[in-house]
């Protein structure tokens, strides 16, 4: 199944792959750097990678942006917003906010794949108060308290 969505690639970014899906069962699409000179990413350090894409999604829609598990494994780079979110009234470029967790520096360049984007349906909330929550077995039992 699949929706059609607007998109728009920056002037900067001619050139450069649209976000793809890398196989047929893929949930996300990898984003491209939208660099035009290397950019070197130190332990600890953050910077903000554009991706050369704007996208229209209708309400009822997001973007989610997560890290490559590539890059996660091989590299220690991730994302610090993981996952950030690309709401449906956002029309800006889209861009990724990268950190390096490795004791060595990573390199970013010109169209590597930076991070996976997934489109999701969600649902808006109106919360309705109440005097008191139905029980669940669970019950308020938080962090651990399975023991797992």
């Amino acid at each position: 199944m699949s929706e059609r969505f607007e998109i728009l690639q920056t002037k900067d970014a001619e050139g450069l792959p649209w976000p793809k899906y890398m196989s047929a069962g893929a949930a996300g699409m990898d984003l491209y750097a939208n660099i035009q000179e290397p950019v070197t990413l130190r332990a600890g350090e953050i910077t903000l990678v554009p991706t050369g894409i704007c996208i229209a999604l209708p309400e009822g829609f997001e973007a989610q942006i997560r890290p490559r598990s590539g890059l996660a494994l091989k590299h220690g780079v991730t994302l610090v917003n993981a996952p950030g979110t690309v709401d449906s009234d956002y029309r800006g470029e889209i861009k990724v906010i990268m950190t390096c967790l490795a004791r060595e520096p990573f390199t970013i360049t010109r169209g590597d794949r930076i991070a996976q984007m997934v489109i999701a349906a969600y649902t808006r909330a109106e919360w309705v108060p109440v005097e008191n929550l139905d029980a669940t077995a669970r019950g308020a039992g938080g962090f651990g308290h399975t023991g797992a």
